[in-house]
């Protein structure tokens, strides 16, 4: 008889099989989401600085740039860098294909100058992650407050640079710390009671400040009665982002015009204040 050997599993029994290695970092499209520590597939890297703060670049554009010591267009744009991270609304986190003393000859942040307006990659993972990603420098990836990509750029011809900074500069001045909607009739019906809003959306980086008194002043014609002229406080509803004030108001027949001032304070990452300041204006005609 002979015997039949039988095969042995590769893996030990309840063991699970090693887990694939993680998939090559790619260039993202515009309209994709992008982090401010790039993707999971984004090798572990090494920093000049802290790693990048979600604190900081909130609210911010955020420029993903990469350069190499041996790119011959690296240091002309490093001036480049370094104009848009001084405008205040820029966070630039920089990949330097190069060892740390390299790294720091082509510092965009310039240590205490560029605190809290980004940071600085270096060494095997930035060679790593570059050479993955099929750019060589400069190139950059510029990311809107929205967390969305608005334009990857690879060449280091003039155009390509200015166009960079063309997007840059036209995200920073779209960006709106909130957006103020007044709502009302336009006509209403004599002896029946209409409302007088301001809507107002706070941008997700930012939340209500519990701190700063919240009030809304409203100013009609005598012939216009109100339920209130002043609401404050729990007068004004806060739900989420989204900040309502409404007075309800009526009168007799005639064209009209009313005013409203509202304030409030909001609360930035990281510790910063802010205080609002919207005014509304509503144009309305009364029938019998």
């Amino acid at each position: 008889m002979v015997a039949v050997a039988e095969a042995q599993p590769t893996t030990k029994p309840g063991k699970a099989p090693p887990a694939p290695p993680p998939a090559p970092a790619v260039l993202p499209a515009v309209g994709d989401p992008l982090g401010i520590t790039g993707t999971a597939s984004w090798p572990k890297l090494d920093w000049l600085y802290d790693v990048p703060a979600p604190n900081d670049a909130a609210g911010k554009v955020v420029v993903h740039w990469f350069c190499a010591p041996k790119a011959q267009a690296c240091p002309d744009d490093l001036a480049r860098v370094v104009t848009l991270k001084e405008n205040g609304r820029v966070y630039v986190i920089a990949y330097i294909n190069g060892t740390k003393a390299q790294a720091q000859k082509l510092d965009p942040i310039r240590e205490s100058e560029g605190v809290g307006r980004g940071t600085v990659a270096f060494g095997r993972g930035v060679a790593k992650l570059m050479k993955e990603l099929g750019i060589t420098g400069p190139a950059s990836i510029v990311v809107d407050v929205d967390g969305k990509v608005q334009l990857v750029t690879s060449g280091a011809a003039p155009a390509d640079l200015d166009a960079r900074d063309a997007r840059v500069n036209a995200s920073i001045v779209a960006i709106k710390e909130y957006v103020a909607t007044p709502d009302g009739p336009k006509v209403a019906k004599s002896g029946e009671k209409f409302p007088l809003s301001i809507s107002l959306k706070l941008a997700g980086w930012l939340a209500y400040s519990t701190k700063t008194p919240m009030e809304m002043a409203v100013t009609v014609p005598p012939d216009i009665k109100c339920d209130a002229t002043t609401l404050k406080g729990e007068q004004i509803k806060v739900a989420d982002k989204q900040l309502t004030a409404t007075v309800t108001c009526s009168g007799p027949p005639g064209i009209y015009e009313a005013r409203a001032e509202l304030r409030f304070g909001y609360d930035a990452p990281g510790g910063g204040t802010g205080i609002g300041a919207e005014s509304a204006k509503w144009k309305f005609e009364i029938k019998n």
